[in-house]
């Protein structure tokens, strides 16, 4: 069938004009995943965007709400399967169902954006036409008059408020993402800034799901001024641009904002906490570790006492380098208050009964007996924790029956034989527990496929609702209050904010990545978790066995102000991925105010999605008596 030129060049525009906003959603999706690990280009964040914007905003007609929600999942999808491709290395079905599911929160977005959120269709959704033929032109005529008839203020006040409205909707929906079905916080746009420090620091006033309202509002003025412009040069008529002034005042706002957060603020008063961190990077599969039990102690005593004797003798020459100078001022020596491993660093369990009764396996007490008699230090661990009894007064503790299990944080303070522990209380979904698996055996049949290894049963949750106190360099044997974390926990700040008090605080956090091979899941959760140290302002202490091993301060960095060196375990080629130690020092500050995050929590988050939502009903409502006044001029 021969088609007509003018016909091929018809059908062509045709198919672009249906295809645009698909390809511009998915392009969008892809940009902003490069905002995190392993690409971290955080410049993305502003630039992806835009397509986004300009494929939504486009949908107008009487599918407008159906096609937005399309869209918006579509660049969820795309954004989601490149972002948590970690999640395939423990199973590809759980990678595709997590971000399918979280592929829905761009999509609610998108509805929104494409509806009540949409500056640009309100003249044909009032016409209550598609944008085709006669009622699409006319509509356009309409706009322009409209447009031109409207002042540069009452025009800028427009597009202002579309552009808080839509990122008060993407405000508010990051903050549903963290806690509902147990939450998923992970890698808001916020955390795009996790390398931007002065940006950053605007999460002790609204948490980092409140810093994704900076870029979202920005670029929603900027999409819709550009367009503007566009329209304006045409015209011949330009206009002042208030509203993109009044966007790079707020963007300017919270740069003055970061730079005398970073800068400007008097240096609080702090106490040195010194802390070895040792980190094996065993490998592990799902369904086993890749080292024998054996291996795993004799790498922890090795690594340990090797570090060890490293700080000896360093001291030792400190102090005949001083001595041969003739120095008499008092030489400082690298002594570690704190040693801690990771996550489930021993392969044995801590079995606790009725009376404060603990019990551990000979081999984890001969390996803490050797490394606690090196010094006068506090060991810190992770290990697995069971319910347990004794089945007759003198035999040894045992698991009871349908006992907890839990995942645990161990202290040994330095000089004492009980152990403190505190249990991990936000389990990974899937992972450390499923819900319904005892009624729905379908649950265990797709862990088990998905894992390739046999359901061994759910950790319980802790509930401990005091931070541990744990021994302190301070004069007069003062402990430091510390805010407990385990694994992912450090990226629930909704969780940790119970934990935080006045006072000389920190944040430490055992964690293993290993699960995810070496992927890029732990430099993700590493940027996740320096968001804690902003919104608290506590710095963190964190030991990983396969992951990042740092020292992050109360800006969210790991710069040691007072030495200006960078305090992170990384090999010589500059990876995380690697086995270590890591001495360094954690400055505590003494007063440790409350900053308004840590009071109030995701109060800005919350009052943007009621914003958003007020917003959507207004719409409606006006909508509704739009259609109601049209039928009763019928009728007339």
């Amino acid at each position: 069938m021969l088609v007509p030129r003018g016909g091929e060049t018809q059908l062509s525009m045709g198919i672009v004009k249906v295809l645009w906003p698909w390809c511009a959603v998915v392009l969008s999706g892809v940009l902003l995943a490069l905002c995190y690990a392993p690409f971290d280009t955080p410049v993305m964040v502003w630039i992806g965007l835009i397509p986004l914007f300009a494929a939504v905003w486009g949908s107008g007609g009487a599918k407008r709400r159906p096609r937005g929600f399309a869209l918006g999942y579509l660049a969820g999808l795309s954004f989601w399967l490149i972002n948590l491709k970690w999640i395939s290395e423990v199973g590809t079905v759980g990678w595709i169902a997590v971000s399918s599911f979280l592929a829905l929160y761009f999509a609610f977005w998108g509805l929104f954006a494409a509806a009540a959120g949409n500056p640009w269709r309100q003249e044909s959704e009032a016409l209550g036409e598609s944008e085709e033929g006669i009622a699409a032109k006319v509509s356009k005529r309409l706009s322009k008059k409209k447009r031109r008839s409207r002042t540069s203020f009452e025009e800028s006040r427009r597009v202002l408020i579309f552009a808080i409205v839509n990122a008060c909707c993407w405000c508010g929906l990051e903050w549903v993402r963290g806690w509902f079905f147990t939450g998923f916080g992970w890698n808001g746009l916020g955390v795009a800034f996790h390398d931007q420090p002065i940006l950053a620091q605007g999460a002790d006033l609204v948490g980092v799901s409140g810093l994704s309202f900076l870029p979202v509002f920005v670029m929603g003025v900027v999409v819709q001024v550009g367009r503007g412009l566009f329209q304006e040069i045409q015209s011949g008529r330009l206009r002042a641009h208030w509203d993109f002034g009044c966007a790079m005042v707020v963007l300017a706002g919270c740069f003055v904002y970061g730079v005398w957060k970073l800068h400007g603020e008097p240096e609080e008063p702090s106490a040195p906490l010194n802390v070895l961190l040792v980190q094996l990077n065993i490998p592990q599969e799902a369904s086993q570790r890749l080292w024998s039990a054996e291996d795993i102690y004799r790498g922890y005593e090795e690594e340990t006492l090797q570090a060890l004797e490293s700080l000896s003798l360093a001291n030792e020459r400190r102090v005949q380098d001083a001595m041969e100078a003739g120095d008499l001022d008092p030489v400082g020596l690298d002594v570690p208050d704190w040693i801690v491993w990771p996550e489930s660093a021993l392969p044995d369990v801590l079995y606790y009964g009725e009376k404060n009764e603990q019990e551990l396996g000979r081999s984890s007490l001969s390996l803490i007996e050797e490394i606690t008699s090196r010094g006068e230090f506090s060991l810190l661990f992770g290990m697995l924790e069971y319910e347990a009894e004794r089945v007759v007064p003198s035999a040894p503790l045992t698991r009871k029956e349908k006992g907890k299990a839990f995942n645990s944080l161990v202290v040994l303070p330095g000089g004492e034989s009980v152990f403190r522990t505190y249990r991990k209380q936000h389990l990974v979904l899937f992972g450390e527990t499923i819900p319904y698996v005892e009624q729905l055996g379908v649950l265990r049949w797709l862990w088990e496929k998905s894992a390739g290894t046999e359901y061994g049963g759910s950790f319980s949750a802790g509930d401990q609702q005091e931070p541990m106190r744990l021994p302190s360099p301070l004069a007069g044997g003062e402990e430091f209050s510390v805010i407990p974390t385990i694994c992912f926990e450090d990226t629930v700040a909704r969780k940790m904010r119970k934990f935080v008090k006045g006072g000389g605080q920190l944040i430490l956090n055992i964690t293993n990545d290993g699960w995810f091979k070496n992927s890029e899941a732990a430099a993700q959760h590493f940027a996740n978790a320096k968001f804690r140290s902003i919104e608290f302002r506590r710095p963190t202490i964190r030991s990983a066995n396969t992951g990042v091993s740092a020292v992050i301060n109360s800006h969210g960095t790991v710069l040691d102000q007072k030495t200006m060196k960078r305090r992170i375990l990384l090999n010589d080629s500059g990876s995380h991925l690697s086995r270590g130690w890591l001495y360094s020092t954690a400055h505590v500050p003494l007063a440790g105010p409350l900053t308004p995050y840590a009071r109030f929590g995701d109060w800005f988050a919350a009052l943007a999605l009621l914003i958003a939502g007020g917003w959507w009903l207004a719409r409606r409502r006006r909508q509704g008596e739009k259609e109601d006044q049209g039928q009763l001029n019928e009728v007339r």
